[in-house]
């Protein structure tokens, strides 16, 4: 039996309504009914009190439905180096801005009659400088993206 539907057989085993269920862990019907027709699941600390208001275990909730166990398991990952993450996701961006800086000076440039130049006598810094920006950020988020904390 899948999650969604043991949810329902346990909240009608009650005689609760959603909206009784939903006051009693804290949470809109709405995420009740989400759970039960399967378009979402709950967080670990949802599945956790459901277990304890149901008296049944975690393991009952999840073991039969796959989806719901993977996804308990990759939310609960925590990645070894988030701090290094962030900045080569950072270095990526600013590659990505840059370079579009540097494609609507040329459209100016080209269709506007301006004159603007970037790091004038430095081709190389201005032409090179967003692509290695993003590809060494894409290459580096890349490899600490699957990356987790072993415990």
């Amino acid at each position: 039996m899948i999650f969604s539907e043991r949810l329902k057989k346990e909240r009608e085993k009650r005689d609760w309504s959603q909206n009784e269920l939903a006051e009693k862990i804290h949470v809109s019907r709405q995420s009740v009914s989400k759970w039960e027709t399967g378009k979402n699941y709950p967080s670990i600390e949802v599945i956790i009190h459901l277990s304890d208001l149901f008296g049944i275990t975690i393991d009952e909730l999840l073991r039969s439905d796959e989806e719901l166990k993977e996804r308990v398991i990759r939310d609960s990952k925590q990645l070894a180096h988030p701090k290094m993450k962030v900045l080569f996701d950072s270095v990526f961006m600013l590659g990505v801005i840059l370079l579009a800086s540097k494609l609507v000076i040329f459209g100016l440039n080209k269709f506007a009659g301006l004159e603007i130049t970037i790091l004038e006598g430095m081709p190389l810094i201005s032409n090179f400088l967003p692509l290695a920006l993003m590809v060494i950020g894409g290459i580096g988020s890349d490899q600490l993206k699957n990356n987790y904390v072993v415990e």
